[in-house]
């Protein structure tokens, strides 16, 4: 059952690369994704392979110390940034790393994406801090995204580009989604003059209803009939 799972969520893992890929959020080596497959183990993408031609065989498990357990590539150059999100973060079940444009174009300029502007933003995002510069591959990276990983669900990674988490694949990936469409539309906002910011009472009502979206994302119960209640 466990090698079974385990298929799968190489084939799931390998989707979300082709789709990050797809959409223009990660070109040539650019990105790096991971999925918790046990409690001490995770599922990574190898160094040097761009994620549009990612295949099942090339990913690689290993534990949370960041020893190889099983797969004939290098990890990712980046896995001790994933290894600190995981560490911290006990009920994150997938890491994504990647470099969508407008993003990582408010991550060189330094800005984080704090304007409570979207519902969406606001809902299911959060605010979005920028991580000060760290040196690609080297212990300054999880160093400088540790004091943001607690209470956030996106990071823009200074000069670098965007990290998002979630407690799966699909969870992670859909905030590296929102995260893009969010930076595009603050951009225009900005071009503008500035926007119009919810306030508080209307940011509280919001995510006082976020238990409420997350039951109607899943399935429907028989006995609730044809139709629910609307906001």
């Amino acid at each position: 059952m466990r090698e079974h799972n385990l298929t799968e969520q190489r084939e799931t893992l390998c989707r979300i690369c082709h789709l990050l890929y797809d959409r223009g959020h990660a070109v040539g080596h650019d990105g790096n994704v991971s999925l918790r497959v046990g409690e001490d183990r995770l599922l990574i993408t190898p160094s040097g392979v761009c994620k549009g031609r990612m295949e099942p065989d090339m990913l690689v498990v290993c534990g949370l110390d960041g020893a190889v357990l099983e797969g004939e590539r290098y990890p990712s150059s980046e896995i001790a940034m994933h290894l600190e999100v995981y560490r911290q973060r006990p009920d994150v079940g997938a890491v994504v790393h990647a470099h969508p444009p407008a993003a990582t174009a408010f991550a060189v300029c330094r800005k984080p994406l704090t304007r409570a502007y979207l519902i969406e933003t606001v809902s299911g995002l959060g605010e979005v801090p920028v991580a000060p510069f760290a040196m690609p591959s080297t212990r300054e990276v999880p160093e400088c995204i540790r004091p943001y990983v607690t209470g956030h669900s996106a990071l823009l990674l200074a000069n670098h580009g965007a990290l998002t988490w979630g407690r799966d694949l699909w969870e992670a990936f859909d905030r590296m989604e929102i995260l893009e469409q969010t930076a595009k539309i603050y951009a225009q906002v900005q071009l503008l003059g500035g926007g119009v910011e919810l306030t508080a009472e209307e940011q509280a009502r919001l995510l006082s209803l976020s238990g409420r979206y997350q039951r109607l994302a899943g399935r429907r119960e028989p006995e609730e009939g044809g139709t629910h209640e609307t906001v």
